[in-house]
């Protein structure tokens, strides 16, 4: 790993190798740990995964017979995995592009140039690199959408330099202006779905975007800096991965790996006191950062001027894309992680819930849950602060329970609770997690569902904070490249409960390379395998579409998985079937539906090749999907 260059690593491999995790060399414990996951595994597939397909006796059936009953529910032919350079959706189907990176989003904005990868000048008023979440809004008949900038591709956003390392001021400004969050109003016509570019709701929020600090975290001393004294006010928000959408119509976004943006002017060693007292390695807070190299032009992202600006990006920022002059808020009582999304939803007696996880190897599984009550029209101030963030806590016997997080349960006042939410985690025991990404709750039953998406350590070494990670209910095979999907049933029907009971939806895995737990579970065929969860969403009809950012070599464990790729779940029967494909190289990420539910639009991040185009610079980008009958479509 260290003969890597550090600029083509992932998040999770620059955090490792920045700050490597103990190895595990107790030989017998890992062993008794394996013999203990088989034993445990037959339970776990016969009573979790494949619960409520049993009910039906899909379980017993054949993959045929499996995919005939699909059908009933399912509405396309599955097709098959992919390797080429282009989208691939179902018979009956259609897909185009509607905007990437670099189309104007403003009227009077030039056109995308792939030769200088757009100006320094038009990087704010452009559509953003790497969509992500998105969520869609209906407001006074015009049809938005707000999207998600995760991060640069800074070798293809920045073309005139050597590697995509930036020379100056004005490279590191535009890689800021590229990330962040786009506001946009589309509209469909004869031609298909364009981005109106006169419309007065559209706009960029950036790295540099002014934001507002609420919750009890605000206004603490570690969120404090020279720039802003008050800890109440911070300038933008970043690594903006997953979303979500409150029952107010207020958008959320998460800031997940903003670790990567900081580093240090200062000698490493220089810097350790302050790593020690502020939680920078639990974080994954460097000296030198991604390559973004904002510490060496922006005194804002030097830790060594500024240690508490980490402090500030962490959170979830909720945004209103009805009011283009609104300022976005960071929730401190959502607790400070890498979020990837925000679940909202509503407990029985009309309280918030909002589910997340935090995507980090050994990471946990958070809950919030407020005091008050959502009335429509009424006030919605400190609905996302006032209440209790929960940690989850997975028992093998298939039953769970949410951990408060409190002074008491963790010895932490509230504000470092929040701050440090993460060692508050590891203070009450919670459960060692695989990677938990997005997080969808079933419309038409009390459930919640998480993308643990893959965790190479699982069984060999400790999380960030040493907490152990050995192999579990939830996480149940050592080192686990394939990654599952959990599944929760909150007791009494009510997302406010504080217990559980839970099940494995699916494993994913590769049953013409493995015949054991690799090969995944029974809902598994070599017509619909796949590895690494990550975007989940549900439609109206209870079906969950799952999408994927794995490993999509096609080779080895990965054989005849091909590119990452959209699939739809049924939670009744269990079955899995794959529709869409994505131009090899990418990530498929972000899914929403138009408001009369005709239209899914789709992300595609960092594409390889030189899609959608055909020539020039590869662009990430957001198409939408549509039934050649004009038909529903989720």
């Amino acid at each position: 790993m260290k003969d890597v260059d550090p600029k083509h690593l992932s998040a999770d491999e620059w955090d490792e190798l920045n700050f490597p995790r103990p190895e595990e060399n107790d030989f017998d414990r890992v062993v008794e740990r394996a013999i203990s996951r088989r034993g445990f595994l037959g339970g776990v597939l016969a009573f979790g995964s494949g619960a409520a397909a049993m009910s039906t006796g899909l379980m017993g059936s054949t993959s045929a017979e499996a995919q005939t009953v699909a059908m009933s529910r399912f509405p396309f032919t599955p097709i098959d995995a992919q390797t080429d350079f282009t989208v691939h959706v179902p018979q009956g189907y259609t897909w185009d592009v509607l905007v990437r990176w670099g189309d104007p989003i403003l009227n009077g904005v030039e056109d995308f140039d792939h030769a200088t990868g757009g100006s320094v000048e038009a990087s704010d008023k452009v559509f953003g690199e790497n969509t992500d979440g998105m969520e869609s809004f209906l407001y006074q008949g015009r049809q938005l959408l707000a999207i998600n900038h995760e991060y640069t591709n800074r070798s293809v956003n920045l073309p005139h330099t050597e590697d995509g390392t930036p020379a100056g001021a004005e490279d590191v400004r535009k890689l800021q202006n590229l990330q962040g969050i786009s506001v946009i109003e589309v509209r469909e016509d004869e031609n298909g779905w364009r981005v109106v570019k006169d419309s007065p709701f559209n706009r960029r929020i950036t790295h540099n975007t002014p934001m507002r600090i609420v919750g009890p975290a605000a206004g603490h001393d570690l969120l404090k800096t020279d720039a802003d004294p008050t800890g109440t006010m911070s300038l933008g928000t970043m690594n903006n991965c997953g979303s979500g959408k409150t029952p107010w119509g207020t958008y959320l976004t998460c800031e997940e790996n903003f670790n990567g943006y900081f580093g240090s002017t200062e000698e490493a060693q220089d810097q350790k006191p302050i790593q020690a007292a502020d939680g920078y390695q639990r974080y994954g807070i460097g000296p030198d950062g991604w390559g973004y190299d904002y510490h060496k032009w922006d005194a804002r992202f030097d830790t060594a001027k500024n240690p508490n600006e980490p402090h500030r990006v962490g959170w979830v920022v909720e945004i209103d894309p009805t009011d283009p002059e609104s300022t976005p808020v960071k929730h401190t009582g959502l607790g400070r992680f890498k979020h990837e999304n925000a679940e909202v939803v509503l407990a029985r007696d009309g309280r918030v819930v909002v589910y997340m996880g935090d995507d980090e190897r050994g990471e946990f599984l958070y809950k919030f849950v407020s005091n008050g009550v959502y009335r429509p029209g009424e006030s919605t101030e400190g609905l996302l602060d006032d209440g209790t963030l929960y940690v989850a806590k997975f028992n093998d016997d298939q039953t769970g329970e949410w951990l408060a997080l409190t002074p008491e349960t963790t010895g932490m006042e509230l504000p470092e609770i929040l701050i440090f939410a993460r060692k508050a985690g590891s203070a009450v025991g919670a459960t060692t997690m695989d990677r938990p990404e997005w997080i969808a709750t079933n419309p038409h039953a009390i459930e919640g569902y998480c993308c643990l998406t893959n965790n190479r350590n699982r069984g060999v070494k400790p999380n960030a904070g040493g907490d152990e990670t050995p192999v579990n209910g939830p996480n149940p095979r050592e080192v686990n490249h394939y990654g599952q999907i959990v599944r929760w049933f909150p007791h009494d029907d009510d997302h406010a409960a504080t217990t559980f009971d839970w099940d494995l939806f699916v494993m994913a895995g590769n049953p013409t390379v493995h015949d054991d737990a690799y090969a995944g579970s029974p809902n598994i065929t070599p017509g619909n395998m796949f590895n690494s969860p990550d975007g989940m969403a549900f439609d109206q009809n209870g079906l969950v579409w799952i999408q994927t950012d794995g490993d999509d070599d096609n080779e080895g464990d990965f054989a005849g998985m091909g590119n990452n790729q959209m699939l739809v779940g049924d939670p009744v029967t269990g079955e899995i079937a794959r529709f869409m494909t994505g131009p090899q190289g990418c990530e498929v990420t972000g899914l929403c539906w138009s408001a009369d539910r005709r239209t899914m639009f789709v992300g595609i991040q960092h594409p390889g090749g030189s899609w959608p185009d055909g020539e020039g610079l590869p662009r990430s980008a957001v198409i939408a999907i549509k039934r050649e009958d004009n038909g529903i479509i989720g």
